[in-house]
């Protein structure tokens, strides 16, 4: 019998999927930073699934938006509860950065086109005005500053930020729009920009160079001979390497492609293969698996699997690539 937990993650990815969205797994691969990557045109998604929002500490937190930025890719955290408290439709949380909402806000937004309006942050739930519409509004309705306060209920300066894009609180809003019985406020475009603060700035979209020289220092280390043996020579080889924790993959190397790197014993490949290999072809990127052991086959489902010996005998990213890509299966 599944679990609840897997249920509700199977529930999220089939509203996905009947969105249109090409949706990988990771089951079996825990614990993962991540529960899937999901994709439809060019949006990519990672997305995780948390009961309560709460367990999403700052570590986490950091790691999953790293993992956005070199995609690039929007990163998402369905929840349901904070504490004892349901989290509430219609509302954008964050926690640490990353971005919050319940599947039946995900619902509402893929089949109903129905984005959210609100966000929540201290002190309370607030929505984004849209200042120069709310500014016609008052001026066509011959208001002063002063009247559409006290109409409101808040300060003169305050109807001055809001005009300016401010975010409001949600019972202002409400207020607002019941006397002018039209709409102020902007929608919170998911999947593009979700931002729960207003005027954050655009996450910056990683550099990916056609070549690069080896770092003077080389890869960061693990502590594990294996895998920085392998880091070491992607580096030597001028691949960018970022070592990654809790993903399905140990490393992301890249030049002008993203090159998923997988690293440890065959029994572990065989494991994590199918996973990695899905995500590969989610992100539209490549992975790879490298084991210590002489290996005599050139995949296992889809993945390609090189030997140590056999990384060693390339000098140039391009060559790696095109053995890779000889190597992917369908």
């Amino acid at each position: 019998m599944s679990r609840p937990r897997d249920r509700w993650l199977e529930r999220i990815r089939f509203l996905l999927e009947r969105s249109g969205f090409f949706v990988t797994s990771t089951a079996g691969v825990r614990p993962s930073s991540f529960d899937f990557a999901a994709r439809r045109d060019a949006t990519l998604l990672l997305v995780k699934a948390l009961k309560n929002i709460d367990a999403l500490d700052g570590e986490e937190a950091r790691r999953l938006l790293e993992l956005g930025r070199i995609f690039p890719a929007t990163v998402l955290v369905i929840g349901q509860r904070s504490g004892a408290a349901d989290l509430e439709g219609g509302v954008v949380y964050t926690r640490y950065g990353v971005p919050i909402i319940t599947d039946t806000t995900l619902q509402e937004y893929l089949e109903k086109a129905a984005p959210p309006f609100l966000y929540a942050s201290p002190g309370g739930i607030f929505a984004h005005v849209d200042g120069d519409r709310l500014r016609f509004l008052r001026v066509s309705r011959g208001l002063s500053l002063g009247a559409l306060a006290s109409i409101a209920g808040v300060s003169r300066r305050a109807i001055q930020l809001y005009e300016e894009g401010q975010g409001a609180e949600a019972s202002v809003v409400a207020r607002i729009e019941s006397y002018f019985d039209a709409p102020i406020v902007r929608p919170i475009v998911l999947f593009a920009s979700l931002e729960a603060a207003p005027r954050s700035p655009p996450r910056p979209e990683p550099q990916l160079d056609a070549a690069r020289e080896p770092s003077a220092e080389g890869p960061p280390h693990t502590g594990d001979p294996l895998r920085d043996g392998v880091f070491r020579q992607l580096d030597g080889i001028g691949l960018s390497v970022t070592i990654t924790t809790r993903a399905p993959f140990d490393a992301l190397a890249r030049a002008q492609e993203i090159l998923l790197t997988g690293v440890g014993s065959l029994r572990t490949a065989l494991r994590r293969a199918e996973v990695l290999h899905g995500i590969a072809r989610v992100a539209e990127s490549h992975a790879m698996f490298v084991v210590s052991e002489t290996v005599h086959r050139s995949s296992i489902d889809g993945l390609p699997i090189l030997s140590v010996l056999e990384l060693k005998r390339h000098r140039d990213p391009e060559a790696l690539l095109e053995e890779i890509v000889a190597r992917e299966g369908p």
